[in-house]
């Protein structure tokens, strides 16, 4: 993936985070961006971005649990699911922000 798309797709999802949960907090971790909804606090971590040479993949710490009815989610773990992003198109194509809203809901359920 050439850095400019990397760049505008990371800007994307910054803007994403920011309008589902606007107390999360963003820093860089695993070579690339995670985001928490305490700063520091691993265990709320709720969604990460990194790009790989083809596409970027937006990881979900609760994906498992989201709601796909187009099956834009990939991943067969206990817990996480990503999706692959190749071009900033995809970030609305692939319901970025709906997939966003579910992960702020899960991270700030009770226990």
């Amino acid at each position: 993936m050439d850095f400019a798309t990397a760049e505008q797709i990371g800007a994307m999802i910054e803007e994403i985070v920011a309008a589902a949960a606007p107390s999360a907090k963003g820093r860089a971790m695993y070579g690339g961006r995670v985001f928490e909804m305490e700063a520091g606090n691993p265990k709320t971590l709720f969604a990460g971005f990194f790009v790989y040479d083809g596409h970027a993949s937006l990881e979900f710490s609760h994906g498992a649990r989201f709601e796909d009815p187009a099956g834009h989610l990939e991943g067969k773990g206990k817990h996480r699911r990503h999706v692959k992003l190749r071009t900033a198109e995809d970030v609305e194509a692939k319901d970025v922000a709906g997939f966003m809203a579910q992960a702020v809901r899960l991270a700030t359920e009770p226990a």
